[in-house]
């Protein structure tokens, strides 16, 4: 009887170390993302043209800016930083050049993806930069997993 129910154990074990998702990934070298660095617009030709200019990594950090142009005004900019910091790396963001900054901490990253979350901030709440294509970034903006998102799918400024 035992040994039906150690075996039944290590079988529970196993199909849950099977069906379990992978540990998400953390890395330590702000260089992992470079992909993101770089000149970027959205398509032209719409109610406003947004633009996303980021830094190579270098020194612990990429500085960047985003700025949305309506008709011929400048409707909306933000000041941009991605530093590595002594527990983790963070998005820091300042609306209209605002202070204080926003945080949102590196919680998940592929060779394609990286996730910025803030849960305590009100929106957004993750910030998410997608790279499908050598000349393609997606950045989107949300209040949390399956919540609504804002996306902005940028081409590589030429």
């Amino acid at each position: 009887m035992r040994t039906h129910v150690i075996s039944a154990a290590l079988l529970v074990l196993s199909v849950v170390a099977v069906a379990s998702p992978k540990p998400t990934r953390i890395i330590t070298d702000i260089s992992e993302l470079s992909w993101i660095s770089g000149d970027w617009q959205t398509a032209s030709g719409g109610r406003a043209q947004t633009e996303e200019h980021w830094t190579s990594p270098a020194g612990g950090s990429m500085f960047g800016m985003s700025r949305t142009v309506a008709g011929s005004k400048t409707s909306e900019f933000e000041f941009l930083r991605i530093e590595q910091r002594d527990d983790g790396i963070y998005y820091v963001a300042q609306p209209k050049g605002l202070c204080p900054a926003t945080d949102f901490r590196l919680t998940r990253v592929t060779a394609q993806e990286a996730v910025f979350e803030n849960p305590s901030h009100d929106f957004p709440k993750r910030i998410i930069y997608r790279k499908p294509a050598d000349d393609a970034l997606i950045a989107s903006i949300d209040g949390g997993e399956g919540t609504k998102e804002m996306t902005f799918a940028f081409r590589r400024m030429k």
